[in-house]
């Protein structure tokens, strides 16, 4: 099954979350049209944003359905209707683009959503997502990701991504510093208690 047209067939919320808990795996289904479907409000429209593109985390970035090459939800009835639809289209179009390879599928929308700080501020609130993606990065990868931003997005978001990881870069460094010190202070006790021993030895002996 490739296309499903669900039109006027009074699904809501619950019947989209059925629909997205059974499309997580999909790898056959390239259109699904839920159209003039009334009883489906804004929940029932993130759920078909996190199907097709999933900010919470890397991760789930690179595991979003990467199958859907079009996914029509609703007419949109404001500005957040027509953010949610602009999102998913652009979700589907990336599928499309890579075709059958859904790896490279992933790989561009973690580039193109979460390394664009805009972007991913708009998907993050469609999503209730609080956390920052920077937050993720492991210090020895983040030269890499810097790298990335600043040649797929330019110097705005670059420096965008140097303030926002600048935070976790301190900390990383400063819990570094903390472990050194801690190092010190056990060697210099077990220093300290092997003299002790060594004194006891000598006088058993």
């Amino acid at each position: 099954l490739k296309h499903l047209y669900l039109r006027n067939n009074k699904i809501d919320d619950d019947g989209v979350a059925i629909l997205v808990d059974a499309l997580q795996k999909n790898v056959s289904l390239q259109i699904l049209d839920l159209m003039s479907n009334e009883g489906i409000f804004a929940e029932g429209r993130k759920l078909c944003l996190k199907l097709v593109n999933d900010i919470s985390s890397i991760k789930a970035t690179l595991q979003s359905n990467r199958t859907l090459r079009e996914l029509n939800v609703k007419d949109q009835n404001d500005q957040n209707d027509m953010q949610i639809q602009q999102h998913i289209n652009k979700a589907a179009h990336i599928n499309a683009e890579n075709g059958n390879d859904a790896e490279a599928a992933g790989k561009e929308k973690v580039i193109e959503t979460q390394l664009h700080s805009v972007k991913r501020a708009e998907l993050a609130r469609l999503q209730g997502v609080t956390r920052s993606f920077y937050s993720e990065i492991n210090p020895l990868h983040l030269p890499e990701v810097l790298a990335l931003a600043g040649r797929h997005h330019g110097q705005g978001e670059l420096y965008v991504a140097l303030k926002s990881s600048i935070a976790g870069v301190i900390s990383t460094v400063n819990r570094k510093q903390w472990l050194q010190q801690q190092r010190a202070h056990h060697n210099a006790i077990i220093a300290e208690h092997r003299i002790k021993v060594e004194s006891i030895e000598a006088e058993l002996a």
